[in-house]
């Protein structure tokens, strides 16, 4: 017997339907705003990854050397490949490219709620476009997808930052501040103590009187303050989220969006607005997914500069959350028909099968050569709506029956008019 990998799942038929119909979701949602769907490699140059995040990320990753002396990693994200995409063919695609895909990436971390080593995402990202419009498009996605998977405001909200803010108003405190470390800093503000998040930014080159008083500023999430004590740069990236924010109202997604400049994104690349989504309620501490610009991204690739926004709901949070407001889709299985044979009538019930399967039901049959209590029990199994019996009795009278397996109530119909000009028909129909 073998044991399940940690941090890797199983997915039986009952859950993978549930898992289905929110993919479905999310991906048509992403279609309706025009993004098209990519399909990515699973393994990518190891290279490729610590050219982006610094050799450290070997550690998280699923490395190794192939049979043809490559280094190679099972991907841990979409970005850079996506990345990688652009560039390899940056003239040719019509801006603004917009793609999106489903797919498993992997990472050799520590297993917790909501986290595993396979995990699966839709990545949906907008290349070629710097207008606050961008921003919004894919805040406005997100929103989109949420509430059709039955969430509300009440539910769910976007914590919405920007980068520049940070980084500007660091430098004014502290000209010679490491940025992207203090910005780290503040991504760890809410899942540390707040002496050891001082520190870390009086590590990044603030005195802890001025970490006190960058903090407390940050805190009021007071754009119109903020603005007045930063510089131009801090002015024009405060416009900008304000900007943002406006285009957000006319897209239908302001409602859901805070301004919360202790979100940072603790990600090196991003370069602009920031994200993140959490549970309204605080039941689930963490972000359920975030995303950003990142502006500079497709350049570092060897592309031309090429501005980028995106966003990246997992599966696996997003159903904490799902849960817990109630809306995860039933596990379940769904099956419009069993065709249900007694004696020598396959052929009879092989051809309204596959009838009923060219009008777009999910038919099944038997392929065991089981009795009829066996197949009346396998049929209440796969939760069948309507069982259709072809016996050789009811074919000698010209006839099937139909039988309604909520209610149990059964009537026939005549064989030749079934389906007939009924796409699904029910007990309803002939009753």
């Amino acid at each position: 017997m073998y044991d399940r990998l940690k941090g890797f799942r199983d997915f039986y038929p009952e859950e993978m339907a549930a898992r289905r119909q929110v993919v479905d979701t999310l991906e048509d949602a992403a279609a309706r705003y025009g993004f098209r769907e990519i399909s990515t490699p699973a393994l990518e140059r190891t290279q490729m990854y610590v050219d982006k995040s610094g050799e450290e990320i070997v550690e998280e990753l699923y490395a190794f050397e192939d049979k043809g002396g490559r280094e190679v990693a099972l991907t841990p994200e979409l970005t850079p490949t996506v990345a990688r995409m652009v560039v390899a063919k940056q003239q040719a695609l019509s801006k603004p490219i917009k793609w999106y895909s489903t797919r498993p990436f992997w990472r050799f971390e520590q297993v917790q709620q909501g986290r595993f080593r396979e995990f699966y995402q839709t990545n949906v990202d907008i290349f070629g476009s710097s207008a606050p419009e961008a921003d919004a498009e894919v805040l406005a996605f997100a929103a989109d997808a949420l509430t059709d998977l039955g969430l509300t405001g009440e539910d769910f909200e976007f914590r919405v930052s920007h980068r520049d803010i940070l980084g500007g108003l660091l430098e004014t405190f502290a000209a010679d501040v490491d940025t992207r470390a203090a910005i780290r800093a503040v991504d760890k503000r809410a899942k540390v103590e707040e002496t050891e998040y001082l520190g870390l930014l009086s590590d990044a080159g603030l005195s802890y009187a001025q970490a006190e008083e960058f903090d407390d500023l940050i805190a009021t999430g007071d754009l119109d303050e903020i603005a007045a004590v930063g510089d131009d740069d801090v002015a024009a990236a405060v416009a900008n989220l304000q900007n943002v924010l406006a285009a957000a109202e006319d897209f239908g997604a302001r409602e859901f969006c805070d301004v919360s400049l202790t979100t940072a994104r603790g990600l090196d690349y991003y370069t602009g607005v920031v994200f993140e989504c959490f549970d309204s309620t605080g039941e689930i501490s963490r972000s359920v997914f975030g995303g950003g610009r990142y502006d500079d991204l497709i350049e570092s690739f060897g592309g031309q500069p090429t501005p980028a926004v995106g966003v990246a709901p997992g599966l696996a949070p997003l159903s904490l959350l799902c849960q817990r407001a109630g809306v995860w889709p039933d596990e379940a299985l769904a099956t419009d028909y069993y065709v249900l044979t007694v004696g020598d009538t396959r052929d009879v019930a092989s051809r309204i099968a596959r009838d009923l399967r060219a009008a777009g039901n999910v038919v099944e049959v038997d392929v065991s050569d089981r009795s009829f209590g066996a197949q009346i029990g396998y049929a209440d199994g796969i939760n069948a709506e309507t069982v259709v019996i072809v016996g050789e009795q009811d074919l000698a009278n010209g006839e099937v029956t139909v039988k309604a397996m909520d209610s149990g109530e059964q009537t026939t119909a005549p064989v030749d008019a079934f389906p007939g000009e009924h796409p699904s028909p029910t007990y309803d129909d002939f009753a």
